[in-house]
């Protein structure tokens, strides 16, 4: 895209980067006017829909290729190589394809399901050899590989019924005595009663996505308002109990994001399981089940055609049987979903080319499109959807960018569905604002990722050998972008009554503490109190949705934004904070509503004791004479402070906290780098507030280093340190300090310290605040930690 916006006329270019969306129709008519004579212009939208160059297209000679690199590392007993070629070369294999009179296809899901039967990855075998038998109902492998992972999974009857399909379909001698002593060996263990379960690393034996999500109605009343202030929002019409469900919705549009194609479901957001699906047509997506492919790409849902003269063979128990093998069965609201993907597919490159976002945008307008049948012939997209976007205040590149790439994909998606995508400047322009409304209306799905390592959870599947010896660490990775157009009415705020998370694609809002009737929901878009300070949370907030936060959090004193990155005051025994110059703009801005009369609390505000009290500990020279905020004096008692040397030791600490760092990346501290860290805290403590969250973070790094050294009791006093500092900066049970906990809880249970289970038991308590049933879903490991807690009693 950076050659097209190269080419744009300077005049041009300057109108559109200083245009408001009153202009936009001009500027977008005007674009499209100097980009349609252009030769590059085609050439470049030619090479982004072109399904033959091979890009994204099937490939029979990679995917015969890569069969080969897959027999050759199971020939050697090397399984895991052999899955990952399989996997490729199914990913490559066109479908239909005939290899030695068997469907290509049918052959690696056989050859990739007898590689996992070797690695004892049982239901993954039995996936395999069902997605085989879909395609190609005869194939004998198939059967036995089916009845062989069945007859070890403890399923004897499923086995028997397996193997008696395959020695029917079998000719050689040699084939069937085999399968007869198999079938004996089945026989003998069913009679004996031992039939013991041997598990994988999953237990989801269909082939439908693993969500087990449990069944909570959603009953809350909501009502949309407008305010002065932040436009239209959502209020409860009656109290709302803390952990409530308040709201579930499915997302209008979603995108997988480029960093996790490799590595998540294109549908589900879930991880990849290692006998992922590939798009039947395509090489881009991959999915966790055939379920979420189905959906995706509108893959055939009717029954596999059975041959007559094949199935005639059965008796009516088997021919049942088998019908409900090879048949791709969903619930029925699986045909009702629109096919995200569909548009995208057959080759097309422009789906891998484009940014998320505009990619996104395509599947808005496709699914309207959809919608809109048979009457979407010149389709307006005015009445698309009515959210709010920030076009004017947009950065001046990204207004070009906006129109260069609504032009370029109303072009690819003309390719798709031809005279009902009718390009002109108008739809040009609607396009641009769509794109504006993805940019602040959009969320990002997450993920919460673990890392398990203490005694029985090393066999665990999720534990990751790369991870720290004796912690778990809690990550939210971003793995989507989805667009939910109710849920994008709830509006921000920095200390939120609501939580919003995400099982699957599905988005979930539930309330993190009482809300009365009449009052609004809020939730974080980023930033909350206790994570950045609030000239860092305005910051973010204007970098990317464009407004000014007036929350209770930024428009109110409070204990965290004071004390967050504030030094501590030089005169002994004062408990005072020194503020440095870039964050006193916003704290006097707080002091005029917060204060009255000297020495007295504004009456108008309804300001807890607890809160004020904890402020007043730390700014009571402040708070009793009405004195405005001054760079490096101290809140407390008025002493100053050299913010310079302060600057210069935290600058030396820095350095030392980064070589402690670069460490974690080989899992070996160095005895040099620990002792570093160790002078770097001392200095440190020397320097900033006792509640300055660089300290927490400097705790929590040494935790983590002493685990690595094995020195746990030295890693667990540091862990408390750092917690018992972001509980004064995040209300105590906030989903912070939950996550927190749970490395303090994996210490205490490589130290068999009893505690451990009350430890837990926070955990679990503030985890069902936050996501009620759904908590044992997005957390596994806490289960499997309370297990671990019980066996050390």
């Amino acid at each position: 895209m950076e050659k097209l916006k190269a080419l744009v006329p300077e005049t041009l270019k300057r109108r559109i980067l200083a245009s408001t969306a009153d202009d936009l129709l001009s500027t977008s008519s005007s674009l499209l006017d100097f980009f349609d004579p252009l030769p590059l212009f085609h050439r470049i939208v030619g090479e982004l829909t072109d399904s033959e160059s091979g890009l994204c297209s099937k490939d029979k000679k990679v995917a015969l290729e890569s069969k080969l690199k897959g027999n050759e590392c199971f020939s050697r007993g090397d399984f895991p190589d052999a899955v990952q070629f399989y996997s490729k070369a199914l990913r490559f294999a066109p479908a239909g394809v005939d290899e030695m009179g068997k469907d290509l296809v049918s052959v690696l899901y056989v050859n990739r399901a007898f590689a996992f039967y070797k690695m004892g990855l049982l239901v993954e075998c039995l996936r395999d050899s069902g997605r085989a038998l879909s395609n190609s109902p005869g194939y004998i492998k198939a059967w036995f590989r089916r009845g062989k992972a069945n007859a070890s999974l403890g399923n004897h009857e499923d086995a028997l019924r397996d193997l008696t399909i395959s020695m029917k379909l079998e000719f050689s001698l040699s084939g069937k005595r085999q399968i007869e002593n198999e079938m004996k060996m089945i026989l003998d263990r069913s009679k004996e009663k031992t039939s013991s379960l041997q598990k994988s690393g999953s237990l989801q034996t269909s082939d439908e996505c693993r969500l087990d999500i449990p069944d909570e109605p959603c009953q809350i009343k909501l009502q949309c308002v407008s305010t002065t202030t932040k436009g239209r929002g959502l209020t409860t019409l009656a109290d709302i109990p803390e952990a409530s469900l308040v709201h579930e919705e499915d997302p209008y549009a979603a995108i997988i994001l480029k960093h996790c194609r490799e590595s998540h479901c294109h549908f589900c957001f879930n991880e990849l399981p290692m006998d992922s699906l590939p798009c039947p047509s395509c090489l881009i997506p991959l999915y966790c089940s055939q379920l979420c492919q189905v959906q995706a790409s509108g893959d055939k849902m009717h029954d596999t055609a059975i041959d007559g003269s094949f199935i005639y063979k059965f008796s009516d128990d088997l021919q049942k049987y088998i019908s409900d093998v090879v048949s791709v069965k969903f619930s029925s609201s699986c045909s009702k979903n629109f096919t995200e993907h569909g548009h995208e597919c057959g080759g097309l490159h422009w789906p891998l080319v484009l940014p998320s976002e505009v990619v996104l945008a395509g599947r808005v307008l496709a699914k309207y499109i959809e919608q809109q049948r048979p009457s979407s012939l010149n389709l307006s997209l005015r009445g698309l959807w009515d959210l709010c976007h920030n076009y004017a205040q947009l950065p001046p590149e990204s207004k070009l960018e906006f129109h260069v790439y609504s032009i370029v994909l109303m072009q690819c998606l003309q390719h798709s569905y031809g005279s009902e995508f009718a390009i002109s400047g108008e739809t040009i322009a609607q396009l641009v604002i769509l794109l504006s409304q993805i940019r602040v209306n959009s969320m990002a799905i997450v993920r919460m990722t673990s890392f398990h390592a203490i005694g029985s959870l090393r066999q665990h599947p999720e534990f990751s050998p790369a991870a720290d010896a004796s912690t778990i660490s809690m990550k939210q990775m971003k793995v989507g972008q989805a667009v939910y157009l109710a849920g994008s009415m709830f509006n921000h705020s920095c200390q939120p009554n609501i939580h919003a998370y995400f099982v699957s694609r599905t988005l979930y809002v539930r309330a993190t503490e009482f809300v009365a009737r009449g009052s609004e929901l809020e939730l974080s878009y980023g930033p909350q109190v206790g994570q950045l300070d609030c000239k860092d949370r305005q910051q973010f907030l204007e970098d990317h949705y464009s407004f000014s936060c007036k929350c209770s959090g930024c428009s109110q004193l409070n204990l965290s934004d004071l004390v967050l990155n504030s030094y501590q005051c030089v005169k002994m025994n004062c408990y005072g904070v020194v503020l440095d110059s870039h964050v006193v703009e916003y704290e006097n801005q707080k002091l005029h509503s917060f204060l009255g009369p000297p020495g007295m609390i504004n009456s108008n505000l309804k300001v807890d004791n607890c809160r004020i009290d904890s402020i007043s500990k730390i700014a009571r020279y402040v708070l009793e004479n009405n004195h405005l905020v001054k760079p490096g004096c101290c809140l407390n008692c008025g002493t100053e402070r050299d913010l310079e040397s302060s600057h210069s030791a935290i600058n030396e600490a820095d350095i030392c906290f980064r070589g402690l760092q670069d460490a974690f990346a080989s899992s070996e501290v160095p005895v040099n780098a620990l002792q570093d860290a160790l002078r770097s805290l001392d200095l440190l403590r020397r320097t900033i507030h006792p509640l300055n969250k660089r300290l927490a973070e400097m705790e929590d790094s040494l935790a983590r280093a002493f685990c690595l050294v094995g020195k746990l009791q030295t890693a667990l006093d540091h862990c408390q340190k750092s917690i018992k500092i972001l509980e004064k900066l995040y209300d105590p049970n906030h989903i912070a300090i939950g996550n927190e906990l749970l490395k303090l809880a994996s210490i205490q249970l490589s130290l068999e310290d009893s505690t451990a289970s009350d430890t837990l038991n926070r955990v679990a308590a503030i985890f069902l605040r936050y996501y009620g049933s759904h908590a044992n879903k997005i957390f596994p490991c806490l289960q499997l930690l309370k297990e671990e807690a019980l066996r050390n009693q």
